[in-house]
């Protein structure tokens, strides 16, 4: 038996070295498709559109070790079939399900692998990409990050606006910036109402400085500031909320654990965080699954419409349980195992096939 599984485990890891091969050129050529038209337009050197798409390459990385498990296993046992090999297993004494547990032995170590690729290269390759790589390929600096719908309400007053751009030490970085600007401005305090299309936040000295500000009092006509109207604000200037595909997973945990994200937030972190552990573990569940269906099949065209079937069906519930979980239709950590749950229930129904 040992001999036969390190036989299987042979061939399985050859086809899947080729469909690793063959999912992650797929996937490259759909990204530069999608691109050529601003490489043509830009005229980036070599290096920086190598280095632009050497830092989206991560990304690929996890449905590619995924997808390559069902394809490596389905046409194995598929030539096995064919060549009565199973057959022979059979008549000797074993029974064939033996062979598809050793099978979730290497795709143990791909999962590992495909852990730490989703914790660590995925964020900074994202990153990358998205503000960095393209912003030097234009040629212009990153637009800085924004925080909408800022409110603050302490007790007696509301301070709101529609839009803060933080600036200076720290800005764009993660940590504290010294200042920011406002746009929309909103202040309630006490009988009086303050608006004002624009301002300064001055975290040093907590106020904000509003141009233009407006106020409003029972019984009196709106009165307009000639000169910048200085407001005290005790709030502290927080980093803006940043896309949780871009941060790790230790980073997601404290995020969620701060209290500042809204709901559709923090359903979008909660799904994220529980997809870095759900996603790596589909290579494993991938593999009971495909090895019991391969055991039912008689052909190799039936190997190859199973590879397109299973491949359908993980890029479906992929695509799809994102947007349910964000706007709340699914519990947002079920969303992330439903792949893995439903190609074990497939993979317990074949089994119970073969008995």
């Amino acid at each position: 038996m040992s001999l036969l599984s390190r036989s299987v485990l042979k061939e399985v890891l050859r086809w899947y070295a080729g469909g690793i091969a063959l999912f992650m050129i797929l996937q490259m050529t759909d990204a530069l498709s999608s691109t050529v038209s601003q490489l043509i337009t830009y005229h980036p050197p070599l290096g920086k559109a190598a280095f632009a798409f050497l830092s989206i390459l991560p990304s690929f990385l996890n449905k590619t070790l995924v997808m390559a498990v069902a394809f490596a296993i389905l046409l194995t046992f598929s030539r096995m079939q064919q060549d009565s090999e199973l057959k022979a297993i059979s008549a000797g004494g074993i029974q064939p399900l033996k062979l598809v547990w050793p099978l979730t032995l290497p795709f143990m170590v791909v999962a590992a692998v495909a852990f730490f690729n989703a914790d660590r290269l995925v964020p900074a390759g994202l990153d990358i990409w998205q503000n960095k790589a393209w912003y030097d390929i234009y040629n212009s600096p990153p637009p800085a990050p924004n925080q909408d719908k800022y409110t603050y309400a302490p007790p007696g007053a509301l301070y709101y606006a529609g839009r803060v751009t933080p600036e200076g030490s720290g800005a764009g970085t993660g940590g504290a910036a010294t200042s920011a600007q406002l746009q929309g401005v909103l202040v309630q305090r006490g009988n009086e109402t303050i608006t004002a299309s624009s301002g300064t936040w001055d975290t040093a000295k907590h106020t904000w400085t509003l141009q233009g500000a407006w106020i409003v009092r029972p019984g009196q006509n709106p009165v307009r500031q000639t000169q910048p109207l200085v407001i005290p604000q005790g709030d502290t200037l927080d980093p803006p909320i940043r896309d949780s595909k871009q941060l790790v997973t230790s980073e997601l945990r404290r995020t969620l654990a701060t209290g500042r994200l809204d709901a559709t937030q923090r359903r979008e972190y909660t799904f994220q965080l529980a997809t870095r552990y759900a996603d790596p573990l589909t290579a494993i569940v991938f593999a009971l699954a495909a090895g019991v269906l391969g055991l039912l099949l008689r052909n190799r065209a039936a190997a190859f419409a199973s590879v397109v079937v299973f491949i359908a069906l993980f890029y479906v519930l992929w695509s799809t349980v994102p947007g349910l979980a964000r706007a709340g239709a699914m519990n947002p950590t079920l969303a992330a195992w439903l792949p893995n749950i439903v190609f074990m229930l497939i993979g317990g129904v074949l089994a119970w096939r073969l008995r």
